[in-house]
């Protein structure tokens, strides 16, 4: 599970989990394919991405 990790000063960073990683790859995989083989670009799907929300758990 990810873990955030507080800073003092500047951001958080969140620590991943290879569980955390695959999940993440697997949503963006499936927003992937919604999209038509000719929008398949790095620009198409990061705007796809961008209307959706993606959420890491916190580790409590």
């Amino acid at each position: 599970m990810a873990q955030i990790i507080e800073h003092q000063e500047g951001r958080r960073m969140i620590r991943l989990s290879p569980d955390d990683v695959l999940a993440v790859v697997s949503h963006y995989q499936q927003h992937l394919y919604q999209l038509p083989p000719e929008r398949r670009d790095y620009e198409a799907v990061r705007m796809h991405l961008k209307a959706g929300l993606l959420y890491l758990p916190e580790d409590v």
